[in-house]
């Protein structure tokens, strides 16, 4: 995500309780017999310590279908939608469960099958404490290693929710349709989800549309729209496993464009009629430059990891961008800048994905050095000029006293995390010299990929290929509160 993010604030505090067709049993009792299987209730958070009660534990999301069908605000001037749906999901159990959890916020469940059977369910909505479950008591009881297919019908209106800052994120209703920008735990405003990045799933998206409207999603277009009575289903795939905050489906007066970038990769472009002048000149010429961006990429860190890649650009109101996977959003128009950083993201953040939020720096750290990277190959600034700049900035007000590698929740996107976790990179390249450190961001690219990884796993490989102990700069340059001695 690019460092823009709303003031809109909501105070909201709501609690509604709604049961299902069986409420969930007790815990299983303990018996004499040792042989018995004993199955519990999987836990209800991640145990991520900024967000302990988004994410579920106990079992391990394989597949998200998601048939939606949307219609957007009647009246521009009210911004609220309305959404039904169904979520079939796929997983495997990794423990003896009697109960499972999904996040889902501000919506209503009306129906839970597991394998097809009607399944006891409630609902927990806690605005003020941000709790917000999907309890569902499987028939028979799921044994470790079972696989299991899930169906959560669910609906209702749709608004502009807002994060612990008070950012617009997860599913913004927009005057023509809807824009979704989920980091970091806005997934659930519009379906229930395990949202842990830790837990990546492939992904389908069926959604249907009033006929004019285009729908677009992560992946790739999955056969042509298809039309009837007045409703348009647009059907994406992702077939990339996937943090569910990287997850998006845009709604709206969009216009398609394509082009191709190395090796024949898909790069899909979705543009919003209502984007114009200087804003659309802007965007056109920093999405031409995307083949050439994916290729200088590349050559420096290895193949680019997805199927896909392109952009949706709406004409929201607030600023923003983020790289959601394959198809980053950009809100009103994307800047040259904008686009190399939301695609460097798809290397550091979405290839290899924050173990926790507090690891957040390894996303937006890399994604600004890369900024700095193709200034430099563009001709517009050397790197050492930007990591001057950047100290300069720091320098201001004391600004080294975040600890970028644990900014606390209401500090995920605080400029800190960017500039000093960019300028870190800068001074860890000078430090172990230029072989070791693309040795070492390679090394950590084909680890982690597809999974998640934390500080200190990027500390160790990086120490593993330049062979220096590297604890000590770590933490003068991401933890300690003074200035570090500058390379």
């Amino acid at each position: 995500m690019t460092n823009l993010m709303s003031n809109f604030r909501r105070a909201t505090a709501v609690m509604l309780v709604t049961a299902g067709v069986a409420g969930i049993g007790t815990p299983s009792q303990a018996t004499s017999r040792s042989t018995e299987t004993r199955f519990a209730a999987g836990a209800a958070g991640s145990g991520d310590p900024y967000f302990p009660n988004a994410g579920n534990g106990g079992y391990d999301v394989l597949h998200y279908g998601l048939d939606l069908r949307y219609t957007p605000p009647s009246d521009p001037s009210v911004l609220a939608g309305k959404l039904s749906a169904a979520a079939t999901i796929t997983l495997r159990a990794e423990e003896e469960l009697e109960a499972l959890n999904f996040d889902l916020r501000g919506l209503a469940v009306t129906a839970v099958r597991v394998d097809g059977k009607d399944t006891g369910w409630t609902q927990t909505q806690d605005d003020a404490n941000r709790v917000w479950e999907v309890t569902i008591s499987p028939k028979p009881k799921l044994k470790a290693g079972r696989e299991a297919t899930i169906q959560i019908e669910y609906g209702g209106n749709t608004g502009r929710p807002v994060d612990t800052t008070g950012a617009l994120y997860g599913w913004v209703t927009t005057a023509d349709g809807a824009i979704v920008v989920n980091e970091p735990d806005g997934a659930a405003t519009w379906y229930p989800v395990n949202d842990d990045p830790e837990d990546k799933a492939t992904y389908t998206f069926a959604v249907t549309v009033p006929e004019g409207k285009t729908a677009v999603a992560n992946g790739l277009p999955d056969g042509r729209p298809q039309t009837k009575d007045g409703w348009t289903t647009w059907s994406w795939e992702a077939s990339d496993p996937m943090a569910s905050y990287l997850s998006t489906a845009g709604i709206g007066n969009f216009a398609l464009s394509y082009d191709e970038g190395p090796g024949g990769l898909p790069i899909i472009n979705a543009i919003d009629a209502d984007v114009a002048g200087q804003a659309l000149t802007q965007t056109s010429a920093s999405l031409a430059l995307q083949p050439q961006m994916v290729a200088f990429l590349e050559d420096r860190f290895g193949r680019y990891p997805f199927e896909a890649f392109g952009a949706t650009v709406d004409d929201d109101s607030v600023d923003y961008a983020l790289e959601t996977q394959t198809r980053p959003v950009y809100s009103g128009a994307a800047s040259e800048g904008t686009v190399v950083h939301e695609l460097g993201h798809q290397w550091f953040g979405n290839a290899v994905s924050p173990a926790d939020w507090q690891d957040i720096w390894l996303n937006e750290g890399w994604a600004t050095y890369i900024e700095w990277l193709w200034a430099e190959h563009r001709g517009t600034a050397t790197a050492a000029r930007q990591f001057t700049d950047a100290v300069t900035l720091l320098d201001a007000n004391n600004r080294w006293a975040l600890n970028i590698a644990d900014p606390g929740r209401d500090n995920l996107f605080a400029g800190q995390v960017y500039l000093r976790g960019a300028a870190a990179l800068y001074a860890l390249r000078a430090k172990v010299g230029d072989d070791a450190f693309l040795e070492g961001a390679r090394e950590w690219l084909d680890r982690f990929d597809g999974s998640s990884a934390t500080t200190e796993h990027f500390q160790a490989v990086m120490e593993e290929a330049s062979g220096q102990e590297l604890g000590a700069f770590f933490n003068d340059w991401l933890r300690e509160g003074d200035r570090p001695a500058m390379p």
